[in-house]
């Protein structure tokens, strides 16, 4: 098998570019990630039309011109907007039974297989520029909240035709049902659409509940009649690789999509009830986290913390709080702070949840002996500089991410606990003797994420008596300050709120609270002498965001004492 071309090399071939601008896109590429086609656009040195030939020429593939050729009616017409978007791709051309269509990246080109289950054609892909697609998708296509209820609606009643009840025998074939393909994929479109983080399909006795969480909060999609959530769960299963005959067990698997262009990972968890199979499917959309500290939304005093945290030589560094407070994503973007070419970075997580470029990444599996605490003791041979512990679960994890960080390394790790000083004490609660907590431990983050207030329909307003008591300030603490709540809007889904913010409390050991660790002071000491020193708690970090009003008095009081 011939070796794949680089893309830099057929750029050169085609006379675009010359070795000087490869070797100085390359070198961007090791500073700050991305791929080398959008970096070279980015510098000025090719236009993305020239990415999109080289992408082609280096996959084998045909080159469509969307401006030149626009897409044709007919071929539009065998595909539906939620398949369209879902997969990525533009119908162009219909010829008989072959169907042409675009995609950006020629990565996708496994997946149009499926195509051929909801369009009974034969699938032909070709590489047209990413923004030309998504131009033509949007020009092509029209649908408002409406007209996806309707098409919701549509769906389910080709499903309904097809019967009621399914054998096991007619379980593969039903997942593969053309309606079926066409629900799902449209459930999935409008989840990633909304930027939802989590798809729960749960059959109950008499209902069927299709739900995705929001900026943390859950909502419920239009569901199909009852008896058609077998069919649904079967493709799901399907789709990830799970044994579809197997309804006793709970299972495992992961799905990649491709949407609107960007890669998108599912991560499913089957879990046997009274009633069928509940299956939760976590997105993973990388284009949807911001794996930057500047771009977390994270005050500049804290953001100057985490990049001491992250220069320092050796010791601990933990992040704490629920979950889904955000610390692996904060934990990533300090990794990225961490990553160049001096500095060698190995994770250890359970499971990986975003390929970070340059960074070894190693997944967990205890069934085969694969631990935390077995997996850092190898990497300790690795020569690494910084070391990320996914989790400190227990005292042999805790112990050797100890002994790395006295040998030299920078350990990251998360730990669930309610605050920073909480963590100290639980530590030692798992068996770490105090001294060597004092010896390694260097700082502390504790994090929340609260819901923003959506900016389209932000509104103002003077807080009341009853407000200010319940968060334990004065009239004159909140004087000249702007408290906000949103009225709910289409662009947050009338729920007042769009996106998500972190608030959070940093802990630095300094000698004093060592002391403190040595004498075995409790929790609330050692909160009381973070404070004096400087230390900001969850509410007063909160407070600054509700008086800013980035967030709502509600979402501090549900998520700080």
């Amino acid at each position: 098998m011939a070796p794949r071309r680089l893309l830099g090399q057929i750029l050169k071939e085609l006379g675009l570019i010359h070795e000087g601008m490869v070797q100085e896109a390359l070198q961007v590429q090791r500073e700050k990630g991305g791929r080398i086609g959008e970096i070279l656009v980015g510098m000025k040195c090719i236009e993305p039309v020239d990415v999109a030939r080289a992408l082609a020429s280096q996959a084998g593939l045909g080159f469509h011109d969307l401006v030149a050729k626009p897409p044709s009616p007919e071929a539009v017409a065998k595909v539906d907007l939620a398949t369209a978007r879902a997969f990525g791709i533009l119908p162009v051309q219909l010829r008989g039974k072959v169907l042409e269509v675009a995609i950006a990246d020629p990565a996708n080109v496994a997946m149009l297989g499926d195509l051929g289950f909801t369009t009974g054609c034969e699938i032909q892909g070709v590489i047209a520029e990413g923004a030309l697609i998504q131009q033509g998708l949007d020009r092509y296509y029209r649908e408002d909240a409406g007209d996806a209820k309707q098409r919701m609606q549509q769906l389910v009643q080709e499903l309904q035709q097809q019967g009621g009840k399914i054998d096991l025998e007619d379980k593969a074939a039903m997942a593969s049902a053309a309606p079926v393909v066409k629900l799902l994929n449209y459930i999935l479109y409008q989840a990633i659409r909304d930027k939802a983080s989590d798809i729960h399909l749960e059959p109950f006795e008499t209902d069927f509940k299709i739900r995705y969480r929001v900026d943390g909060s859950l909502f419920e999609l239009e569901a199909p009649p009852p008896h058609l959530a077998e069919a649904l769960i079967a493709r799901v299963k399907v789709m990830s690789d799970l044994d579809i005959a197997e309804t006793r067990l709970p299972q495992d698997g992961r799905i990649e999509l491709t949407v609107g262009g960007r890669s998108v990972d599912l991560r499913v968890s089957t879990l046997p009830t009274m009633y069928g199979e509940s299956t939760v499917m976590r997105i993973l959309d990388r284009s949807n986290v911001s794996l930057n500290l500047d771009n977390l939304g994270l005050q500049p005093e804290v953001r100057q913390h985490l990049r001491r945290f992250v220069d320092l030589p050796h010791g601990i560094v933990l992040v704490t709080g629920p979950t889904g407070s955000g610390k692996t994503t904060t934990l990533y973007a300090m990794l990225n702070e961490a990553n160049n070419e001096a500095t060698k970075v190995i994770t250890v997580e359970d499971p990986v949840e975003y390929d970070l470029e340059g960074i070894i990444q190693i997944p967990v599996n205890e069934e085969i002996g694969v631990t935390y605490a077995s997996v850092l003791r190898t990497i300790l041979r690795q020569d690494p500089d910084v070391i990320l512990v996914g989790e400190i679960r227990d005292r042999e994890t805790a112990q050797t991410a100890i002994e790395a960080s006295l040998t030299g390394h920078l350990v990251f790790s998360t730990l669930h606990t309610n605050d920073a000083a909480s963590a100290i004490t639980r530590l030692v609660d798992i068996g770490i003797e105090p001294f060597l907590l004092t010896a390694t431990v260097q700082g502390i983050l504790a994090q929340r994420l609260v819901r923003r207030v959506c900016a389209e329909c932000k509104t103002f307003y003077e807080p009341g008596d009853d407000v200010l008591r319940r968060l334990g300030v004065t009239v004159a603490q909140v004087a000249g300050k702007k408290f906000a709540y949103g009225k709910g809007c289409a662009t947050c889904n009338f729920t007042g709120h769009r996106g998500r913010m972190a608030i959070t409390e940093i802990l630095e050991v300094d000698d004093r609270l060592r002391e403190l660790i040595l004498a075995g002071a409790s929790t609330t000491t050692l909160q009381d002498a973070a404070r004096e020193k400087g230390m900001v708690s969850l509410r007063e970090n909160g407070l600054l965001a509700v008086f800013d009003g980035q967030t709502t008095v509600e979402e501090l009081l549900r998520e700080t004492m």
